[in-house]
């Protein structure tokens, strides 16, 4: 029961802190684009990417989430380990995404690079932003 409320507690913090987010700054380091042109195919796949770079993941493994916002519509779209060594990479996230499927035109992704954090007494991995981009796309 402990570790199911400590989990949900963790799940709650998951939640604010990503909701502060767009206040977050990238460092030296770190920078997050998205690429303006994303795919949406015939059987409802969606792909986003872009680049990123980031220079440490010693605290922890990286991350380059996203999300795609068409109308009212908001879904996570994969996610990328990221490699921290300090040069721009590219990253790519797909998903099948149907009922209502999206459709091609225009489209907002917003990213994140995130870094995944031991903390607190069980080691409850925790978020730290690194970068955030919010872009308009044009989905094909």
């Amino acid at each position: 029961m402990r570790i199911r409320l400590a989990l949900s507690a963790g799940s709650l913090l998951v939640a604010a802190v990503a909701a502060a987010a767009g206040t977050a700054h990238a460092g030296p380091a770190d920078a997050l684009s998205v690429d303006a042109y994303g795919t949406v195919a015939a059987d409802g796949t969606v792909t986003v990417s872009g680049t990123y770079r980031c220079l440490d993941d010693s605290a922890g493994p990286v991350f380059v989430g996203s999300t795609l916002v068409q109308g009212d519509r908001s879904t996570g779209i994969g996610g990328t380990r990221a490699v921290c060594d300090g040069r721009i990479r590219d990253w790519t996230n797909s998903s099948v995404v149907k009922d209502p499927a999206y459709r091609a035109g225009a489209a907002e992704v917003r990213a994140t690079l995130v870094q995944l954090t031991p903390s607190g007494p069980l080691g409850v991995p925790m978020p730290g932003f690194l970068a955030t981009e919010e872009s308009a796309v044009i989905l094909g």
